[in-house]
């Protein structure tokens, strides 16, 4: 009876954090988003609305290709098939309520508060169905702790306001792909390869992002299959995984794969490489390097790209090659948040909302490195603040961002757990032999209070100080070089802890 008790008060907790999520989200929803009444092009919001048109009306195989009824100059379709298939959904349903907004050309532009209605519901009950089960299943199945602890991280990362302020705010389904991405997690966690593998492969054909995660999940399954034999229970291993993917993918992409100029004009339009080394002010190593050589106008756009590529690679070889040589979990969530962070630093191509991918892998540490966590994930929300303010969405970025610093804090109680020895350091130790006397962990905890003050100083600055009129994109320039330095040093610090200590008990999980 005892045992049933704290069970059912235990689910009662997690309900009533799904509920607190959901209603967070909703709250969020009832505010501006990207693009609105802002001919000719609106914003993220036309985009998805644009493609749920084009799916509706025209036939498949003019999806992805420039005609007369599908300009690809307004919100070309560009990502993959899942994402089209989806649209359609949506737009099957919008027919039924109100066919205006899915009609062919004249309902270009259409705002109205019943279809933002219907939009962001759209999105609620995406993450209702995918997103919010996934961290429910992964915070009680594969995280250490208590009951209360497991519903704590459930509670912090259900509120993690960056997810929250794109989707609700902005105006994306990120919620999908990253949950799908989550069930892959989960199912790796507990062993289910090839549904892990599955979904996985379900993530990716919704979001060409996934490559984001695409190595550690790669190099986890293989190290596993070379860890129980390749020869032997490994070598079925890898059939039954490559089966599986092989599966998914063909299945997702079958519509497309009977014609090749089909499949290869869907590919060029999810990797345009011709749109440049990155866009506004993003907080990676080419935005914040142009402050300083303006190397787009340096080198050509194939030099910029094979650059990019180069530095990717070597950025995320060394995280990957570890996972591959110890596949474990454990190993296998760090070099998650590695391999986000090294493609969002480094890569071609990127956008502000690209940090999302490394924000996902982060929460999955809160139960293992909860003040670095917290600290990543705050300051991922306030590297998007530009994009924010432009969306008018100040006031859910102050209460969004204050809410989950207040609960994470008093929840997961991070400054109690900064010891060198909790938050890792035992490199750094050793790196700072000449220092002896200095603590690691309050520096770091002195850090993060700086850090902190530091974000909300930068966020009142960029709405109350106009800039001055030769600078005009100084707050931008100083919140993506500060989130800059922040990320550069989170991955350092976790390609440290991957590399020179050794995964705790409570962390590590059996490879099956």
């Amino acid at each position: 009876m005892i045992f049933s008790s704290q069970v059912m008060q235990t689910w009662s907790l997690v309900a009533l954090c799904v509920l607190l999520g959901a209603v967070t989200r909703w709250g969020v929803s009832f505010n501006s988003y990207s693009g609105a009444a802002k001919p000719p092009m609106f914003g993220d919001y036309e985009a998805q609305r644009h493609w749920q048109e084009v799916t509706y009306n025209l036939p498949l195989q003019q999806w992805y290709f420039n005609t007369t009824d599908n300009d690809l100059n307004y919100w070309g379709l560009d990502y993959p098939p899942l994402t089209a298939y989806h649209s359609l959904l949506c737009a099957y349903v919008a027919k039924r309520i109100n066919p205006e907004w899915v009609e062919l050309h004249t309902s270009r532009g259409h705002e109205s508060p019943a279809h933002k209605l219907f939009m962001r519901a759209s999105v609620l009950v995406a993450d209702l169905l995918i997103y919010l089960p996934a961290v429910v299943l992964y915070c009680l199945c594969l995280t250490d702790g208590s009951p209360r602890k497991k519903v704590s991280i459930l509670l912090c990362t259900l509120l993690y306001p960056g997810l929250i302020l794109i989707d609700y705010g902005h105006f994306q389904y990120n919620g999908v792909s990253l949950g799908l991405a989550l069930w892959a997690m989960w199912a790796l966690g507990l062993g289910w390869d090839a549904l892990g593998s599955m979904a996985f492969c379900l993530a990716l054909s919704y979001k060409q992002m996934e490559l984001y995660h695409a190595l550690p999940f790669f190099c986890y399954l293989l190290g596993k299959c070379f860890k129980q034999g390749i020869l032997g229970q490994g070598f079925f291993l890898l059939v039954r995984i490559g089966v599986t993917v092989l599966l998914t993918l063909a299945l997702c992409w079958l519509p497309f794969l009977s014609d090749p100029s089909q499949a290869s004009q869907v590919l060029r339009r999810i990797f345009p490489v011709a749109r440049g080394l990155f866009e506004d002010k993003v907080a990676n190593a080419w935005c914040s390097l142009n402050i300083l050589i303006k190397i787009r106008s340096i080198l050509s756009s194939d030099s910029q790209f094979y650059l990019s590529l180069a530095c990717t690679v070597l950025a995320v070889l060394p995280s990957s090659v570890r996972l591959l040589t110890k596949p474990t979990f454990w190993q296998f969530k760090l070099a998650l948040v590695n391999s986000s962070l090294a493609f969002f630093l480094f890569s071609y191509q990127v956008h502000e909302k690209s940090i999302l991918l490394a924000s996902l892998p982060a929460c999955l540490l809160l139960s293992d490195l909860p003040l670095i966590a917290i600290w990543f994930l705050q300051i991922s929300t306030f590297s998007m603040l530009p994009l924010l303010l432009k969306d008018g969405l100040l006031v859910p970025y102050a209460a969004t961002s204050l809410a989950f610093l207040y609960f994470s804090m008093y929840l997961l109680s991070p400054l109690k757990h900064c010891t060198e020895e909790e938050l890792r350091m035992g490199a750094y130790r050793r790196i700072l032999f000449f220092l002896p006397k200095l603590d690691l962990g309050c520096a770091v905890r002195w850090k993060f209070y700086l850090s902190i003050l530091a974000m909300a100083a930068l966020s009142i600055a960029s709405v109350a100080v106009s800039p001055p009129p030769h600078l005009p994109d100084l707050f931008p320039v100083l919140i993506s070089t500060f989130a800059f330095v922040h990320f550069l040093g989170m991955f350092v610090y976790f390609n440290i802890v991957q590399f020179t200590e050794p995964p705790s008990k409570k962390s590590q999980k059996k490879i099956n």
